[in-house]
């Protein structure tokens, strides 16, 4: 591992500034968690291809051992004529990849039942460039006990609902032949990535099914396309759930623990994306693998998801300052203690009363997103949504943040009090920065949501009597 670590930073992330997923720092993890940088997933207009490869990582014996060890057994589109650097870069990416398609370690006996699991997780190369491997890990059809196998497609796009169709479409296929994936793949690769709201369609030739259309629809609203809160309000109460967005608020260490890589992976991502539209510019791997169980004793800031089977290493760990959250009986197993005493009473209340109202009169999953992730973004209106206010800019349109003034522009002593906290962690650095470079707010869903709590103001603002 520590040949991978010099030559990989594997992180997966949010994506900064559009509150996708966060950046997982796996390969440099291990040795310099510190020095891991964050960047930002881009927000994908449309128009670009869907991905850069399916892969299928099998599980293959090790000579004169009893374990297990995954590697590449499929790969479309095969690379041909790369530059030296180009190759060089494909040998990194594809060698780090079955370590995260396998994070539960080597150890595996044949089997005649596996439950599919579907997770994703994101490397980032050492030049900054990022690619997310969505996976679909089962047991292949066949007679008789059988290793699982993992269908991964390495992508740049954050859209986990999309690529999720994508791999029922592959699975299906693989069921047939993996000659029937190919012209699929091929189809998709040549397809143009909708903007939001658009769909694509695609033409398929199956045997002894015949020609079939398959539509992929992008949701209108893109700034949640990559998560999906279901499982976090099924595993944790609404209490629960705005501690741990305190404790990532203020950038403390926190370890999610569960039985399957899907509820980590999924439970995390939307931990991380209750930030927007701010990003987790720290540690962060949703599912661990096993040779990374060390990432739970760094100093700095992190959040990871771990199996449960590892549960015991983990408690026996040097910790400190540590929220660590058991999914599967949805309690905290430790914690700091001032989880509750982070945010503002008034508006963590807020939040508990908005999250509670009307929540089994929602059907879909965008509807639960939504109700989920809106008072979350309304805390951050009500508390940094005067940022650009306090950006004064120079004749060359560079900004400088004003903070001290920001701060006292708060009337309210515990909104105050935390924001003098928050302006201090990289989550509002990061996005100020941009701020700064930016000559106008960027216009976005916070934005959005920033201009309506100011109209909201002006009208409950009572109006002067006139002098006749």
């Amino acid at each position: 591992m520590d040949g991978l670590g010099r030559r990989l930073r594997a992180s997966l992330r949010l994506k900064r500034g559009h509150g996708g997923p966060p950046q997982d720092n796996s390969g440099e993890a291990l040795k310099e968690p510190e020095r891991a940088q964050e960047h930002s997933l881009p927000n994908f207009a449309g128009g670009q291809h869907f991905f850069e490869y399916l892969l299928v990582v099998s599980l293959k014996k090790k000579r004169s051992q009893d374990d297990y060890e995954p590697i590449i057994t499929y790969q479309f589109p095969k690379r041909e004529n790369l530059l030296r650097g180009q190759q060089e870069e494909e040998e990194r990416l594809l060698k780090a990849i079955p370590l995260f398609c396998f994070p539960d370690g080597n150890e595996w006996a044949s089997l005649t039942e596996y439950p599919r699991e579907t997770f994703s997780f994101v490397l980032t190369n050492v030049d900054g460039s990022r690619k997310i491997g969505y996976c679909r890990r089962l047991l292949p059809a066949g007679p008789g006990p059988r290793l699982p196998k993992v269908y991964c497609i390495i992508s740049c796009i954050g859209c986990f609902g999309l690529f999720s169709k994508i791999l029922d479409e592959v699975e299906k296929r693989h069921q047939i032949s993996m000659a029937v994936i190919y012209p699929f793949m091929q189809g998709l690769r040549e397809a143009a990535f909708p903007a939001p709201g658009k769909t694509v369609t695609l033409k398929s030739f199956i045997p002894d099914s015949g020609t079939e259309f398959i539509s992929l629809t992008r949701p209108l609203d893109s700034h949640l396309e990559h998560v999906d809160f279901s499982s976090l309000l099924h595993c944790l109460s609404f209490e629960q759930i705005l501690q741990i967005f305190a404790s990532a608020v203020l950038e403390r260490k926190i370890i999610f623990l569960a039985e399957g890589l899907s509820t980590l992976s999924q439970c995390i991502h939307a931990a991380a994306a209750l930030l927007y539209p701010f990003s987790w510019a720290h540690t962060y791997i949703p599912v661990v693998p096993e040779s990374l169980l060390a990432t739970v004793c760094c100093p700095t800031p992190f959040m990871v998801g771990v199996q449960m089977r590892f549960q015991q290493e983990v408690m026996d760990s040097p910790m400190e300052e540590v929220l660590l959250v058991n999914l599967c009986e949805g309690t905290f197993l430790m914690s700091v203690g001032d989880e509750k005493d982070i945010l503002p009473p008034k508006l963590q209340d807020g939040i508990l009363d908005s999250l509670g109202q009307g929540i089994n009169e929602l059907k879909t999953a965008e509807q639960i997103n939504e109700h989920v992730s809106g008072p979350f973004v309304q805390f951050f209106v009500k508390t940094v949504g005067h940022y650009a206010s306090y950006i004064k800019r120079e004749a060359n349109g560079q900004g400088h943040f004003q903070e001290r003034p920001f701060c006292k522009a708060l009337t309210s002593k515990t909104k105050r009090r935390f924001v003098k906290k928050f302006v201090k962690t990289q989550l509002f650095s990061l996005f100020i920065q941009e701020a700064e470079k930016s000559k106008n707010p960027p216009a976005g869903y916070f934005q959005q949501k920033i201009l309506e709590y100011e109209e909201q103001k002006k009208q409950k603002k009572p109006r002067g009597k006139t002098v006749k």
